[in-house]
C-alpha cells in the first residue's frame, strides 16, 4: 500500500484517516469554530416560525436552508425571505429548483439509479438551472444549494467570470456529499463554498476531508430519515473539534419528506421547523455542557417577533 499512500500524498492529500483525529486550527473568518444551520426552512412562513422559536429559547441561527426549489417559491416570497434574512444577519440558502425527481425519467426512482440523486438532465435543465439562480440573485439571494457536479462547475466559472457575485455562495447539497478527501477537493476546487459531507462518516474520516480542504463543512448532526436517520447529538463537540470550521445542522427524525413543499402542508412545514429549532436547543446544550470553550460565532441579538 505504500505506493498508493505515496500518490495520495503528491496530491497533498492524507495517505490514511488520523488516529486519534486531530484537532483543526482552521476557522471562520470570525475565528469561531462552528455555527447553526436550520434546514427545510420551506418559505416565509417556516422563517417566521422559526425565529420566534428560536427567539423563545435562545438558539442563534446563522444559516437557513430550503430544499423544495427556487422556482417553488413566489417572488415575493423569495423577496420576503432575503429581507428576514439581512434583518436577522442570518444567511438565506435556497435549493436551485430543477432536479432529476421532480423530471420524467424513471432511472431517479429505481434502486441501481437512485445515485443520480439530485443531478440533472440534459443541458435545457442545466440552463433552468442557472436560470433559477439568476432569478434569486435579482431577488436579493446571495446563497444556493446545488446537487449537481456539472451546475457546480458552470456557477463557479460564471463567478470567476463576473458573470456572477464573487460573494454568491455555492453550498453542496447532501445529496451529492464527498465520502473522502479527493471527491471533497474535487467539489471545492470547481467552486464550492460550503461542502455538505455524508451525515454517517467517522471522526478520522472528517479530519481526512478537513485536511484537504478549506472551505466550511456541512454536517447533519441528526439526519433526516431518507438520509439514514441518525442522531448523533453526544459526538457534536468532537465534531466541531476535527471539523471546524463546520456548520452544525438538525435535520429531523421520524418526520415526513415535505418535498416539494407548498401552502396545502405549510402547517406541516412549520411545525418541522419549530422542531429543528428545538433540536438546535439540545445539541447547543450539550457543548455547553462537555465543551464550553468551542467557539459559535456571534448573532445579532435575539429578540422577539411580533
Amino acid at each position: 500500500m505504500k505506493q498508493s499512500r505515496k500518490a495520495l500524498a503528491a496530491l497533498g492529500l492524507a495517505g490514511e484517516d488520523p488516529h486519534p483525529p486531530p484537532s483543526s486550527a482552521k476557522r471562520f473568518p470570525d475565528g469561531a469554530q462552528y455555527r447553526v444551520e436550520i434546514p427545510s426552512t420551506e418559505g416565509p412562513a417556516a422563517f417566521h416560525a422559526l425565529l420566534v422559536e428560536a427567539d423563545r429559547i435562545g438558539v442563534p441561527v446563522h444559516r437557513v436552508s430550503q430544499g423544495s426549489g427556487i422556482m417553488l417559491l413566489t417572488d415575493d416570497e423569495i423577496s420576503e425571505m432575503a429581507q428576514l434574512g439581512t434583518a436577522r444577519g442570518i444567511e438565506v440558502n435556497l435549493f436551485v429548483g430543477p432536479r432529476a425527481t421532480f423530471d420524467i425519467g424513471a432511472q431517479a426512482y429505481s434502486p441501481a439509479g437512485k445515485t443520480l440523486g439530485l443531478s440533472l438532465r440534459g443541458n435545457d435543465q442545466l440552463v433552468y438551472a442557472v436560470e433559477d439562480v439568476h432569478r434569486a440573485l435579482g431577488l436579493g439571494i446571495r446563497s444556493v444549494l446545488v446537487s449537481d457536479i456539472g451546475l457546480l462547475a458552470v456557477l463557479g466559472w460564471m463567478k470567476r467570470s463576473g458573470e456572477m457575485p464573487d460573494e454568491l455562495i455555492l453550498k453542496t447539497s447532501v445529496m451529492m456529499a464527498p465520502a473522502n478527501a479527493a471527491s471533497a477537493r474535487v467539489l471545492e476546487d470547481l467552486g464550492a463554498t460550503t461542502i455538505n459531507v455524508p451525515s454517517d462518516l467517522t471522526l478520522p474520516q472528517l479530519a481526512s476531508i478537513r485536511a484537504a480542504i478549506n472551505t466550511p463543512i456541512d454536517l447533519y448532526v441528526e439526519a433526516p430519515d431518507n438520509i439514514g436517520g441518525f442522531v448523533r447529538h453526544y459526538e457534536v463537540p468532537e465534531f466541531v473539534r476535527v471539523g471546524s470550521p463546520l456548520y452544525v445542522k438538525l435535520g429531523l427524525r421520524n418526520a415526513p419528506d415535505i418535498y416539494p413543499s407548498g401552502t396545502h402542508i405549510e402547517s406541516t412545514a412549520v411545525a418541522l421547523s419549530k422542531e429543528r429549532v428545538r433540536r438546535a436547543r439540545l445539541v447547543l446544550d450539550m457543548v455547553a455542557r462537555y465543551a464550553p470553550d468551542l467557539e459559535i460565532s456571534p448573532t445579532r441579538p435575539l429578540r422577539r417577533q411580533s
